[in-house]
């Protein structure tokens, strides 16, 4: 590239492609135009320098005698600052003259952004190669890429002359560049006359010297014919008419070729956004040139992007820095990926705090942030919402308990000690009665159901931090108005049948009753408040209230109105059938639930009974967990199980846990490994019916021939990632492991399932399922793979 000329005479940049920006010739006025040239090592990050030979300098004006090539990288760009709306010329000559000895003639592609402007090609050695348009920006920048191989594209611009020569700026202050063209057929007239061309109403002044001379054909009878060739032959005849007295005449001609830029822009605030995190932290990736996310054969590494289609601007949704080198902290910009899904700034040099705006960002799934140096207290909403992978920070903290306090002077610090003695002393007194009024409360619970009692429920262990839980009790009576005399049964729990209720407009609720013939639903019944009081997550069903009047015990939880999971695979009753990507996001909310449970909880708590019909649906299809009739609390330390009389349900069944009646919270992920094989197979748990009953055994049996097809529901129609469905089957094989001790635990799965996930949405949004070979963060998982499919 030999030089670049972009802009109107107020706003020129005229660049010549490989002077050093050292010399001392730069920047320079070229003699015969007058424009001001400059280095472009300003504009430009990549590429090497080079000259053509000396012997033919002489040749070629100066801007043309130096050059920039590009050996690597599929895409190299000029950046430049323009005015969004504004109508630009863009120009670019090159020149080849064998500058690397090799003789042989280059060919490659213009691109403008992310849509191809021109291929360059030479068809003589010696030609300089001029391609031009005009264009009007649709941001404040514009990117000239240079790749291997509507605005207005020049055909071609001529006035009729035969003086040899060309116009350009300074004689024309546009500097649209005029050949001369004339025919033997022709006569050429003249005029000395200044000619006006200001009063013309459009931005195409053609130049005065262009005006002043004309042709005319020598045939006076005869038309003036101009032919040209593009996809087809073309022609343009001038006629006289029947009244004229004198011949057509021509002064000058534009043509120009619509080219059609179907492909937007890249999101402009997301393409500041990830320009400022570059610069922020200098990282000089080579691919990191042009639009971030289009055309997708070059969007740059580590990112993936959501395309819906060539008219919407893409959005960055995966940003993966990882191994990258960065130092600092981290950067603000990032908040401004308001679209952005996953985040990995694993294995660099990090320091300082994680920011809480992390935590606000509405859209992202997964944050690795693992093997740094960060420090400071992990902001809450990103505990909660269990986003974060902080391993290898040893100075993060999870509570405030953990950061050190300040030292103080001598006398600072006596009085500190005597404080902090008097806390310990309250904070005992209070615990002692917390226990008292807990045992009360569980001890009114464990009456029989016959004596009334008033439970106060709190939250006495708050999980993360302290939540005020405002679970009302309602009167037996306000249950019947509720529920309208129990008009509407919508399932059945553990206990009892399920009614639907309304609190008022508003706010729907679901009210579990416990039936009167049920000893075992009032152990349920008393193990699903003592559960609830405790425990708050986004992926639990939330307890509204609770009813304890004689003989009548209720549960009222929110309404969760898209019913269960397993009714949506199978699609009964109407129920729409949810896609791979809606599969994967509900299997990683359930799993971030059960996480909750198995290490957010104290004492820890086991589900029991995790299967497809006690997961729940939104209305967005969000998923939450539901039934904890059968949870267990699970000793954190000492000893590795409990044992407990064998509950669940059969199919899901830990079978380790059904032989030996000892519970661990490997037996929840066992049944999770069952509820991962039916969202993928869309089969039943146990059909009598199959050579191989049990659904393990039935996919064990089916991927003999190492086809994943063979599994896959049929309903989902080929429509998911083969490499994220050969993961979560191996995940749920894995899960379903014989023997716990070879099982993942919740927290791997949650890792795991958000790769798939992210793996997904990449393939749905890019259509064609283009994955970043760098773009998935990397999770050791300690999982046996003795029965996992080998045949791929």
């Amino acid at each position: 590239m030999d030089d670049i000329i972009d802009g109107l005479q107020a706003g020129f940049i005229s660049l010549d492609c490989g002077l050093s920006a050292e010399e001392l010739s730069s920047p320079y006025d070229e003699p015969s135009t007058g424009l001001r040239f400059s280095s472009d090592a300003a504009y430009i990050q990549s590429g090497q320098t080079g000259s053509i030979q000396p012997n033919r300098e002489s040749q070629y004006l100066k801007p043309y005698r130096t050059l920039r090539y590009f050996p690597n990288g599929s895409r190299n760009c000029y950046n430049l600052n323009v005015e969004k709306g504004s109508k630009y010329l863009v120009r670019a000559f090159s020149v080849y003259e064998n500058y690397d000895g090799l003789n042989i003639k280059p060919k490659f592609d213009l691109y403008l952004g992310p849509n191809l402007w021109s291929t360059v090609e030479w068809q003589e050695r010696d030609d300089v190669r001029r391609v031009e348009m005009l264009h009007i920006p649709t941001s404040n920048s514009l990117q000239i890429c240079l790749t291997v191989s509507g605005s207005l594209n020049l055909y071609f611009r001529t006035f009729f002359n035969k003086s040899d020569t060309y116009i350009r700026y300074p004689s024309y202050r546009y500097d649209r560049v005029w050949t001369w063209y004339f025919r033997n057929e022709w006569t050429q007239i003249s005029t000395t006359l200044q000619v006006e061309v200001n009063n013309l109403e459009n931005d195409y002044d053609p130049p005065n010297a262009a005006l002043t001379s004309a042709a005319i054909p020598t045939n006076s009878n005869l038309p003036l014919m101009i032919n040209w060739t593009s996809r087809r032959e073309c022609s343009l005849q001038l006629i006289r008419t029947n009244r004229s007295t004198l011949p057509p005449l021509i002064n000058a001609l534009e043509v120009y070729t619509v080219i059609h830029f179907p492909q937007s822009e890249t999101n402009e605030n997301d393409v500041v956004s990830v320009q400022n995190i570059k610069t922020s932290y200098r990282i000089s990736k080579n691919s990191w040139q042009g639009d971030p996310c289009v055309p997708q054969q070059l969007m740059w590494e580590g990112l993936n992007c959501r395309i819906t289609d060539k008219s919407t601007p893409p959005r960055i949704t995966y940003l993966n820095l990882s191994s990258s080198g960065l130092t600092g902290t981290i950067a603000d910009y990032i908040q401004n990926l308001t679209q952005l899904e996953t985040l990995d700034l694993s294995n660099n040099n990090l320091t300082g705090e994680v920011p809480e705006f992390l935590g606000n960002m509405k859209s992202l799934v997964f944050i690795n942030l693992s093997r740094n140096d960060l420090s400071g207290l992990i902001p809450q909403a990103l505990l909660r919402k269990g986003l974060l992978d902080p391993q290898g920070n040893p100075r993060l903290c999870l509570s405030d308990s953990c950061i050190p306090p300040k030292s103080k002077p001598f006398p600072v610090a006596i009085v500190a000690s005597l404080a902090s003695v008097a806390i310990i002393l309250v904070v005992l007194v209070l615990a002692l009665v917390l226990k008292k009024k807990t045992r009360s409360i569980l001890g009114a619970l464990q009456r029989p159901p016959s004596i009334s009692s008033a439970v106060n429920v709190t939250n006495a262990n708050p999980p993360v931090s302290p939540i005020q839980m405002n679970k009302k009790r309602f009167t037996y009576s306000e249950v019947i108005n509720m529920t309208n005399n129990f008009q509407r049964v919508v399932g059945e729990g553990g206990f009892g049948i399920v009614y639907h209720g309304t609190l008022n407009v508003y706010e729907q609720v679901a009210v579990k009753l416990l039936s009167q013939s049920s000893t075992q639903g009032y152990k349920q019944f008393k193990a699903e408040v003592d559960l609830l009081m405790r425990v708050h997550h986004t992926n639990l069903v939330n307890l509204v209230g609770y009813c304890n009047e004689g003989d009548h015990l209720a549960l009222i939880h929110e309404y969760v109105p898209n019913g269960d999971l397993r009714h949506h695979l199978s699609g009964k009753g109407g129920r729409s059938i949810i896609n791979w990507g809606i599969r994967l996001r509900i299997a990683l909310e359930a799993a971030s639930g059960l996480e909750y449970l198995h290490i957010g909880c104290i004492p820890a708590m086991v589900h029991r009974d995790v299967k497809t019909t006690n997961i729940l649906l939104e209305e967005q299809f969000k998923a939450r967990l539901a039934d904890f009739g059968l949870s267990r609390s699970f000793p954190v330390g000492g000893e590795s199980h409990v044992s407990t009389m064998i509950a669940g349900t059969p199919g899901y069944l830990d079978p380790e846990y059904y032989r030996t009646s000892r519970l661990t919270e490997k037996s929840d992920v066992y049944s999770f490994g069952i509820v991962l094989l039916e969202m993928i197979t869309n089969q039943p748990v146990i059909d009598q019916s199959r050579k191989k009953s049990h659904i393990t055994q039935w996919v064990e049996f089916e991927l003999i021939s190492g086809d994943i097809r063979t599994i896959m529901d049929p309903n989902l129609q080929g429509d998911y990632d083969s490499h994220s469905a050969w993961r979560v089957l191996d995940l749920a094989m894995s899960c379903a492991n014989p023997s716990s001790t070879k099982r993942p635990s919740m927290s791997q799965v949650v890792v795991e399932l958000k790769e798939c996930l992210a793996s997904e949405n990449s393939r749905r949004n890019m259509k064609r399922g283009r994955m970043d070979s760098h773009g998935q963060a990397k999770v050791s998982m300690l999982i046996d793979t003795g029965i996992f499919p080998e045949a791929r």
